[in-house]
């Protein structure tokens, strides 16, 4: 923020003497063109700026009119769901094809996130940003969870093997996804369907996420414990192998490991993502000088199927 941001900010307030918060930081989004990539104003983002301005006494907000209930403050676990938990074991190609449902805001979405809590280790829990959740059906059942989401904003290995910049990291990391959670139910005993399951999502997910939110994507990655598992599904879709985590989270202070130190499997989409990922466009909306990324999960473990479970 420069003086004239706030000068801008003051006169906006004072001709607007009306306006709730809401409305100003919807005006200001307007006025900065902060919108997100699939030109939604990004006024949450903005209205969080404004009051830290507010509290640092740069500018005077309205009061208040409302408290508005934030379900990501007091959230329940996901209620457990009925389902079918006769065991299934049969050859990939007697369950074939497969119906794969981006459940995200859907009727569905409970299902999800009550298979997930109740069934992977990791359980639920309730992703920021841009996210995407899949269930996979075969014979009229679900068979397994996918989830994807935003990806980690550093992240030594893929950044590497990419070779962008800081600054071309800094404005495409929205151009890649995280698979934050990969589930193959306990009771589905089908050889080679979680690499199945992978290679399909590969082709799927980049439509979906240009159609959700207005923009592609070019690079897939997840994290694999090696004490715990061989990520084989993941290898067996044709994933990377890119290198080790540092076992130092995000807020490290010290930089001593704090967390097991992962595996980072990487997927490319398309053939010249080095490229599309190291462009610095020189005419870009301002809401992408702010991304908001998301800090990483835990990912990835096998099934008795040979399958990875993220």
């Amino acid at each position: 923020m420069t003086d004239a941001d706030v000068v801008f900010i003051r006169k906006l307030i004072e001709d607007n003497p009306a306006a709730s918060r809401l409305a100003l930081s919807k005006k200001l989004c307007e006025a900065w063109n902060w919108v997100q990539p699939n030109g939604a104003l990004r006024a949450m983002v903005c209205r969080g700026l404004m009051l830290e301005l507010h509290r640092a006494g740069h500018i005077r907000l309205p009061d208040a009119r409302r408290v508005v209930f934030n379900p990501l403050v007091q959230r329940c676990k996901p209620a457990e769901a009925a389902i079918d938990t006769t065991p299934l074991r049969a050859r990939l190609g007697e369950i074939l094809p497969l119906e794969f449902r981006q459940v995200r805001r859907t009727s569905h979405e409970a299902l999800f996130n009550s298979l997930i809590e109740r069934y992977h280790y990791l359980h639920y829990t309730q992703p920021v940003g841009e996210h995407l959740k899949y269930l996979v059906y075969a014979v009229g059942r679900p068979v397994a969870c996918l989830a994807w989401s935003s990806a980690p904003r550093h992240l030594g290995p893929r950044d590497r093997f990419i070779g962008w910049s800081a600054e071309a990291r800094r404005r495409n990391i929205r151009f890649l996804a995280y698979n934050t959670r990969f589930l193959i139910l306990h009771w589905v005993e089908v050889p080679h369907l979680a690499s199945h399951i992978l290679g399909r999502m590969a082709r799927l997910l980049a439509q979906d996420w240009e159609r959700v939110y207005g923009h592609p994507i070019y690079f897939l990655e997840t994290f694999v414990d090696p004490r715990r598992f061989r990520g084989t599904s993941y290898r067996g879709a044709n994933w990377v192998f890119l290198g080790l985590t540092t076992g130092r989270g995000k807020d490290d202070r010290n930089n001593k490991p704090n967390r097991p130190i992962k595996e980072v499997l990487g997927y490319p989409l398309r053939k010249d993502f080095r490229e599309l990922l190291a462009q610095l466009p020189t005419d870009e909306p301002r809401t992408n000088a702010r991304p908001v990324s998301q800090p990483p999960t835990e990912a990835v473990r096998e099934t008795s199927a040979g399958g990875a479970l993220g």
